[in-house]
């Protein structure tokens, strides 16, 4: 059996599927991919410039290509609420929603507008709300799946259960530990549920193992740099190049997720190079982290109520 590549997408003309931070990196990626092979993609990012020319570009390639912009805070729990409310109100079934927008944030701790740990905020608590928001679209569905991208590094994330957003011992790498980590726990329980409620709803995480994305370059949107944040973008400009690979090959794990009948449910997929960082989908090392089932439930309690989003299947 050759390795997964996109050239194994099926035709998707009879699948919806939302991508977050999709404007870029990664999430442009899957969405150029998805697009091309016909799925109806909304592409959902903050950054409306580069919403839009994702667009324009997936366009340039498949001129009838059924693409569109929506813009989403996901850092904004009022914004991702009424996100929802608008989406769920147009009644369109949701096939598959790709929860991939995240920020790697600048030393200087930031909050988002209701007062959370910005990396946090977005890469956790946005995505958490929106997809228990888009529940009735995804269980509308007929084989709905709801794909979460993680990171290698989740296995150093670690819960300060009394100091969850990290107002003591805060650091920019520390904040997306945990958030990446967050995002593993958050597929597996989200999956245990499903299981336990005889749900229809598969729930996938991945990693796209080392990707040059945007993402470093993207914290000079976040606040004013300090020399160390100059060392960082520096270290990842001369790294990424050497160590990564492009990010429509990081892609690939959110893709497979996305669309291969062999994707299982509560599975986590990476790369299947060496140290997963780069390579065709596999399955994923899973970190002692992660394994942690009642930490998985003990953070899905909590991001409910910061939320106020409960799910009902």
């Amino acid at each position: 059996m050759g390795k997964w590549t996109e050239q194994d997408i099926p035709d998707l003309s009879r699948k919806r599927i939302l991508v977050t931070g999709a404007g870029s990196g990664i999430g442009y990626e899957a969405a150029r991919a998805l697009a091309q092979h016909g799925a109806e993609v909304l592409i959902a990012d903050r950054n409306e410039l580069a919403g839009r020319a994702s667009v324009a570009n997936i366009r340039a390639l498949r001129p009838d290509a059924r693409v569109r912009f929506l813009a989403l805070d996901l850092s904004c729990l009022q914004a991702v609420k009424d996100f929802g409310a608008a989406l769920v109100a147009r009644g369109k079934p949701l096939d598959v929603l790709i929860n991939n927008a995240g920020i790697n944030s600048i030393v200087e701790r930031q909050l988002s507008v209701d007062g959370y740990e910005l990396t946090f905020a977005i890469g956790h608590l946005g995505h958490f709300a929106l997809t228990g928001l888009l529940l009735p679209l995804l269980n509308a569905a007929t084989a709905p799946r709801v794909v979460t991208v993680s990171s290698m590094v989740h296995g150093h994330g670690r819960f300060d259960w009394n100091d969850l957003q990290m107002a003591h011992r805060y650091t920019s790498q520390r904040a997306y530990n945990q958030t990446k980590l967050a995002n593993l726990l958050f597929a597996r329980e989200f999956q245990r549920r499903m299981d336990r409620a005889g749900g229809k709803i598969k729930s996938i995480a991945v990693h796209p193992g080392v990707a040059r994305t945007a993402i470093g370059a993207n914290r000079r949107n976040l606040g004013q740099f300090n020399l160390a944040d100059h060392l960082v973008t520096a270290v990842l400009s001369l790294v990424m190049p050497f160590l990564g690979q492009p990010a429509a090959a990081g892609a690939l794990p959110t893709l497979y997720a996305a669309v291969s009948p062999d994707a299982a449910a509560g599975g986590f997929y990476g790369p299947d190079g060496f140290g997963e960082m780069k390579g065709a989908p596999k399955p994923a090392s899973v970190k002692p982290a992660a394994r942690d089932t009642a930490a998985g439930e003990k953070l899905w309690q909590l991001t409910e109520r910061i939320t106020g989003v409960r799910y009902r299947s």
